[in-house]
């Protein structure tokens, strides 16, 4: 088992100390992220800006030749395919985005004519079971609700963390989930790779992840809070985060280990989907330590902020008599 213990017992970590000089490179960091949006753009996939779907099937073939056909229709020129099973592993889907010009219609009616071309001269089993388009308008409007389905997801964690807690820690916790969120899109807009649904559910699964760890720190600060009422805040803190940082790197290590292996063996359809995942591994881990905890002294968290409001008058009327 002391093979397992990635972080020794007992450690006393001053992680306050530098809250100051984290939070000015966390801000630095969302500010070009955010740059990065609006100067480079997101490389928008075939979900959020329009594009040919071609359903296909190999009838005399146990499984489709996903490599073949995505090196037959790379050669074509019309941009990176992508290519997913679609039901039976004989059967697949390949998605294009529109290609450039005035009549855009057109233009992907010849695209998807030389695609099933070639796949037809390659494949000779090959049966074209549909060509589905799916317009800008159609693809505009699945933007905005990605978009508002992450900004609900944030604001509502965060109003179930002011309800199980105190308004600060929801507040810290929004906090955290937009810091997670911004560098994760920060990093798409300068890799510029493809930014479709998958995504989008990425970062709902990055946001339930750092809620988990954020939840974990915060239960602890509770409990500290109740058990050393004389300690200063930053101190008991720090004490939370130590006494949770062992499970916090244990989770972390394992899921890291699961995505890095997705990342180097893993099929080129989900590399976006597992990159964005990973990175939000070690943000999600490195926000609920230096975001979202650190922020609670600013917003003026106490040691009475879970003492029952009759406890607090009590405490107050024994003090008074005390001093009378």
């Amino acid at each position: 088992m002391k093979l397992l213990k990635l972080i020794p017992d007992n450690t006393n970590i001053k992680f306050l100390r530098w809250r100051v000089p984290f939070y000015a490179f966390s801000i630095l960091l969302m500010a070009a992220s955010v740059g990065l949006v609006f100067t480079k753009g997101l490389n928008l996939g075939v979900d959020f800006i329009g594009g040919q779907m071609i359903r296909v099937t190999f009838t005399e073939s146990p499984s489709a030749p996903l490599a073949e056909v995505r090196e037959e229709v790379d050669q074509l020129g019309y941009g990176e395919p992508i290519i997913q099973q679609f039901g039976k592993p004989n059967e697949i889907s390949i998605r294009m985005k529109l290609p450039e010009g005035e009549n855009q219609t057109a233009l992907a009616n010849v695209m998807s004519e030389r695609i099933v071309s070639t796949l037809k001269s390659n494949h000779p089993d090959v049966r074209v079971d549909g060509v589905d388009s799916v317009s800008g308008k159609v693809s505009g409007e699945l933007f905005q609700s990605g978009m508002l389905a992450l900004a609900l997801a944030m604001v509502g964690i965060s109003i179930y963390i002011w309800v199980r807690f105190e308004w600060q820690f929801g507040v810290g916790a929004l906090f955290a989930l937009v810091h997670d969120v911004t560098l994760t899109v920060g990093l798409f807009a300068l890799t510029q790779m493809e930014f479709d649904l998958n995504i989008v559910a990425a970062l709902l699964t990055l946001i339930g992840y750092s809620l988990n760890d954020n939840i974990v720190v915060y239960d602890r600060v509770r409990e500290n809070l109740k058990k050393y009422r004389r300690m200063p805040l930053p101190e008991l803190l720090d004490l939370s985060v130590n006494e949770t940082l062992s499970r916090t790197i244990v989770t972390s290590t394992s899921l890291l280990i699961t995505l890095v292996a997705l990342l180097i063996l893993g099929p080129d359809v989900i590399f976006g989907f597992t990159a964005a995942i990973t990175l939000g591994i070690f943000v999600g881990t490195y926000s609920s330590i230096y975001m979202a905890t650190p922020v609670l002294v600013w917003l003026g968290v106490t040691s009475d902020s879970f003492v029952p409001n009759e406890s607090r008058a009590d405490q107050q009327d024994r003090k008074a008599r005390g001093e009378a």
